[in-house]
């Protein structure tokens, strides 16, 4: 969306003009059986445009950048057989490299609850995200040396057994080129280390097509000092089926601050494949942010789908999660890291 005022847009294209002519709920808690929203343009990790999908969505006017948030809601296609190769992007600009850090901080526990009750504001606000287990496992992508600046979508650890798999939006990341992790960064600090993205898996209908009803991809990172990042910070479960008109709470990382936000709202449908949620201020960088249902604590979708996750800051998009998509490209990661 694009936020300059239309009239002057328009005034100006007139007046070049004249001068002219004067001179784009089953929950996957066993491998072996079940298992944007805006983000901020990176041209070495978004995905490629398509002639299918609409303009990509803009920033706050306060953003440093423009974000990118897709299109008209289509059928869930089937997941490719293989892994998505990361091909370097040659039109990406050349950038300082990064090597992880260690976590400076004690491990958070994989099995330890918050309080979820105490979790984020009143119903349909937006407020940084406190500092919870919860929030920890949820961070920042970046390409660069340091996160401060540089970080573009959101993504969060999600259970497994290899323990190094995260969830994002499929829009935010095309190849894995310098990529990073930070988990439960924070006004410049990383105090559960950061962590390198090594391989995408995303599924054919978005591969191929574009399509915004499989618009979320799982990422593969690195150990870190010998350690797996699900038992630094643990993970989430993902949920597959659930209901449309749920409650969760809904985190990401605006691009243009250095901290989480988080809001919790009930969800309603918006097609048979796409979830929606009314929660102010959510802008470019936000993408990949995780939809937490407040009653499982599973992971049942990220901000994306479609319009990319929103048009606007207020209202976000999330493609449904359900076996025949992110259930077979979840069983398809955990295969390849068995």
């Amino acid at each position: 969306m694009n936020r300059r005022p239309l009239a002057l847009t328009t005034l100006l294209v007139l007046v070049l003009g004249t001068a002219a002519a004067i001179a784009g709920a089953t929950s996957l808690t066993s491998e072996t059986t079940a298992f944007g929203h805006r983000i901020l343009a990176d041209p070495s990790h978004s995905a490629a445009p398509r002639a299918a999908a609409p303009a990509a969505r803009t920033p706050s006017a306060s953003a440093s950048s423009s974000p990118d948030k897709s299109a008209t809601p289509a059928a869930a296609g089937t997941p490719s057989a293989s892994a998505s190769a990361s091909s370097p992007d040659p039109s990406a600009s050349a950038s300082a490299s990064a090597s992880p850090s260690a976590p400076d901080t004690p491990s958070a526990s994989a099995d330890s609850q918050d309080d979820v009750s105490s979790l984020g504001p009143a119903p349909g606000t937006t407020t940084v995200a406190p500092i919870s287990d919860e929030s920890s496992r949820v961070g920042a992508l970046y390409s660069g040396s340091a996160p401060a600046g540089n970080h573009f979508c959101s993504a969060s650890v999600v259970h497994s057994n290899s323990k190094n798999l995260l969830l994002t939006a499929a829009h935010c990341v095309g190849n894995t080129d310098n990529l990073y992790f930070a988990p439960g960064y924070r006004d410049g600090k990383t105090p559960f280390g950061t962590w390198q993205v090594t391989k995408l898996y995303n599924t054919s209908g978005w591969s191929q097509n574009g399509s915004v009803d499989e618009d979320f991809a799982i990422l593969q990172v690195a150990q870190n000092n010998g350690r797996d990042i699900e038992d630094v910070v643990g993970a989430n479960t993902i949920g597959l089926g659930t209901d449309f008109g749920v409650q969760v709470r809904l985190y990401g990382y605006p691009a243009n601050t250095e901290e989480p936000i988080l809001c919790t709202n009930a969800t309603t449908r918006q097609d048979d494949h796409q979830r929606r949620i009314n929660c102010p201020s959510f802008p470019g960088g936000t993408s990949g942010g995780p939809w937490i249902d407040t009653d499982t604590n599973e992971v049942i979708g990220v901000i994306g789908g479609y319009q990319q996750g929103g048009d606007t800051d207020d209202i976000s998009y999330s493609a449904t999660f359900d076996q025949q998509t992110i259930g077979a490209l979840y069983q398809r990661a955990v295969a390849d890291n068995s």
